[in-house]
């Protein structure tokens, strides 16, 4: 067995705690998360490719040229906030970001003095290969990365690597994006260089973050980029590609590196819980099928014993289209062999979770493609429950603990690894005692730890987003979600530790909540007010 993965799996052995009824299971992990584009800055430098994100807030068509004199490609992120600097609340980029790119040591110290079992990070398509493509490997790129594993590994920490949080290439999305089914191969040559390069040291990895916000937002309702509005339509035909490509990796990983590397490969998508509005019968139904358009859409093909996509958008959306006039169901169908290529192909079932909807049955005459007709849902979140910056972010954590109920009972308890959950503040709020995202926290991780100990939900970690403040795609710098203040108006975007910061590592030291517990430098917060 490789070296690496010997002393990596001696790491955790020696940093868990024996549990009792307070305490998280012996083995759970706690971690952090961020994403490329929202932390690394650095667009341009060392032969990165630009992405959608960068070409659309820079709204500098010119930049295209330039870029490519260089050998820097583009992605979709470039090319959405070059172009449509409007799009983002603040007018802002990701240009400069946290700087990551140029502050791996110190953002590494920072982790390990919150004593992190692993941090979660994406690799940006673009920097690695700046047209899309595998013809041309970019070696700064690699370097960069091979410089963050490798410290993080000699600082026991273990990375835990995201392979596309929604940063394509714009060459890529200039030959149809996700909806064109070439795009499933390349992103497989894409994650066989990742595999060559680094999965001697990397144990885990996540194909896709959030294929629901990669497809529904990017190319249906145009809330995310490439900022494509073709409801009902563009959406469905992005996912079938991006599980086709999920699917082909893990099989490349298993017939290729799993021998010789023994790592892990999952998926991560996101899930708000759907509460019933009513004790209705039709609320209840509602609710359900919220779930299984959002969250069955991606984890049905892969975790359901029958496998393919929930019979409730197979019928739904055929009828529709039959009844819109379509030749055929607007939501592709995968072929036999397909469906037994889905099946089973994730280690772990990676979970983001935020918040929850109550949900009602949505009646609508509407004979345009659309998605919310297609799912037949209506969903709001009540004025009582506490907000947060984030317009879709409110505080229910009865939502996850009954989420990953749900999980359990549909798909046969599988290994559920939390990948992302937060709080966002106001841009600008710069109170370091964010006592609101303290109580988040506890809450949250009170509903899983009774998750697993009281229901037997088999939940292995928790990771929080994030790490530290960041750029928030179209709401810019407006919103914090960060466990470390950043500092965006200081050219070096010094790093200071929030008070959610010390709560968190007490937690992960210790295995276990506590309310009482106040930091050094911080005061008491009054939770009666929270």
């Amino acid at each position: 067995m490789n070296l690496h993965i010997i002393l990596l799996s001696l790491i955790f052995l020696s940093k868990t705690q024996a549990q009792d009824g307070n305490q998280f299971p012996g083995g759970f992990r706690f971690g952090v998360a961020t994403a490329s584009y929202q932390v690394e800055g650095a667009w341009n430098e060392d032969g990165k490719g630009e992405n959608i994100w960068d070409y659309l807030t820079h709204n500098n068509p010119g930049a295209i040229d330039d870029g490519f004199l260089t050998g820097k490609g583009e992605n979709i992120w470039d090319y959405l906030t070059h172009n449509n600097p409007g799009a983002i609340d603040d007018g802002s980029n990701g240009d400069i970001a946290c700087d990551s790119y140029h502050k791996t040591a110190e953002d590494v110290e920072l982790l390990k003095d919150l004593d992190v079992d692993f941090y979660r990070f994406s690799i940006s398509w673009s920097r690695i290969l700046p047209s899309g493509h595998a013809n041309y490997i970019n070696r700064e790129g690699v370097n960069y990365y091979n410089e963050l594993i490798d410290t993080l590994i000699a600082n026991d920490i273990r990375p835990l690597i995201t392979m596309f949080h929604w940063d394509l290439p714009q060459p890529l999305q200039e030959i149809g994006g996700w909806p064109n089914p070439i795009l499933a191969d390349l992103f497989v040559d894409y994650a066989k260089v990742l595999f060559d390069e680094f999965g001697d040291r990397v144990l885990e990895w996540i194909t896709f973050n959030e294929p629901y916000q990669i497809c529904h937002q990017g190319y249906s309702e145009a809330t995310k980029a490439p900022l494509y509005a073709q409801d009902g339509i563009g959406g469905y035909l992005c996912g079938h590609t991006l599980l086709l490509a999920h699917a082909k990796t893990y099989q490349l990983y298993n017939e290729s590196y799993r021998e010789t590397q023994q790592g892990r490969v999952g998926i991560t998508v996101n899930a708000m819980w759907g509460e019933p509005a009513s004790e209705s019968e039709d609320d209840a139904t509602a609710a359900e099928n919220y779930i299984q358009f959002t969250f069955g859409w991606f984890f049905n093909p892969i975790y359901a014993s029958e496998g393919d996509y929930p019979s409730v958008m197979r019928s739904q959306i055929d009828a529709n289209s039959q009844a819109e006039g379509f030749q055929r169901s607007r939501l592709p169908s995968f072929t036999q062999e397909e469906i037994e290529l889905l099946k089973g192909s994730s280690d772990f079932l990676g979970l983001n979770h935020y918040s929850s909807y109550e949900c009602a049955r949505l009646t609508t005459d509407e004979t345009t493609p659309s998605f919310i007709n297609d799912m037949g849902v209506s969903y709001t979140q009540p004025d009582t429950w506490e907000a947060g910056a984030s317009f879709w972010l409110k505080v229910y954590p009865d939502g996850i603990r009954k989420l990953l109920n749900w999980i359990k009972t549909r798909y046969g308890n599988p290994e559920v690894m939390i990948t992302e959950n937060g709080f966002s503040y106001a841009g600008n709020e710069q109170d370091l005692q964010d006592c609101r995202r303290v109580n988040y926290y506890n809450v949250y991780l009170e509903a899983i730890l009774a998750a697993i100990v009281e229901d037997e939900c088999n939940v292995t970690a928790y990771t929080a987003w994030s790490f530290m403040d960041n750029y928030e795609w179209l709401r810019g710098y407006t919103q914090r979600f960060g466990l470390y203040y950043v500092d965006f108006t200081d050219d070096d975007r010094p790093r200071t530790p929030k008070m959610s910061s010390r709560v968190y590592s007490n937690i992960i030291s210790t295995r276990a909540i506590n309310w009482t517990y106040v930091p050094e430098g911080f005061t008491a917060c009054d939770w009666s007010t929270e």
